[in-house]
């Protein structure tokens, strides 16, 4: 049993993709979990369809999305106030080092982040890169397991299958309520619910296919 999660990734809706499944597999355990979120996806984009928020509006629309996604995993959320799509710009060690004061203040014995060079967008790896240097800077005594999570095309080629595969069907409803919960980003992946319940029905089922187990790479620390 882990004594508290913490989730690191840098854009909203990330974690309801990603890992909304297994957190709550870890919540209905019990389990604490931690969102740090790194920015609001302000230059996302998706606006919404029919399109109702803009340039200047989407991260109000983004914030409220990432506060209520939260609400639905019963997660505490803590936003980094970072910009989109500057994370690689951005110093790593600056970064690692917020992170670490963070992880240290809360003790998680698990961090779920990206696995850099192979999540696709360059928030990802960097946030995930900033995210294993933050626990590989603290104590080893200390220092909880990193689940880094890999997205592109050829990371089962390249490093095998992953060590953690979780099957997320069971809890897919919450998973999918996750994901609508950030209304702007959900009808631009998968495509509006708003037709008729077969419709609907037949869209959560392509989704559960696709997104009903997440995967992820124990890293080793040399």
């Amino acid at each position: 049993m882990e004594k508290h999660v913490v989730v690191i990734y840098p854009h909203p809706d990330d974690e309801a993709f990603g890992a909304s499944g297994t957190i709550t597999q870890f919540r209905q355990k019990g389990v604490p979990v931690t969102y740090l979120c790194g920015t609001l996806g302000e230059m996302g984009r998706n606006m919404g369809n029919p399109t109702f928020a803009n340039r200047e509006t989407l991260s109000e629309f983004r914030k409220k999305e990432l506060i209520d996604a939260c609400k639905v995993m019963d997660v505490e959320l803590r936003m980094l106030g970072y910009r989109d799509k500057t994370l690689e710009f951005e110093s790593r060690d600056e970064i690692a080092q917020h992170l670490k004061n963070i992880l240290e203040e809360i003790e998680p014995s698990l961090v779920i982040t990206h696995f850099p060079g192979h999540a696709v967008h360059p928030d990802h790896n960097a946030m995930g890169a900033a995210a294993i240097e933050a626990v590989r800077l603290m104590d080893p005594a200390s220092r909880p397991k990193v689940w880094a999570q890999a997205i592109s095309h050829d990371h089962v080629k390249l490093f095998g299958e992953p060590d953690v595969i979780n099957n997320v069907k069971p809890v897919f409803d919450q998973k999918m309520k996750t994901i609508m919960a950030h209304r702007s980003q959900a009808q631009g992946v998968l495509g509006s619910m708003n037709g008729n319940a077969e419709a609907a029905a037949n869209m959560e089922e392509v989704a559960k296919e696709r997104l009903g187990y997440e995967s992820f790479y124990t890293w080793k620390f040399d």
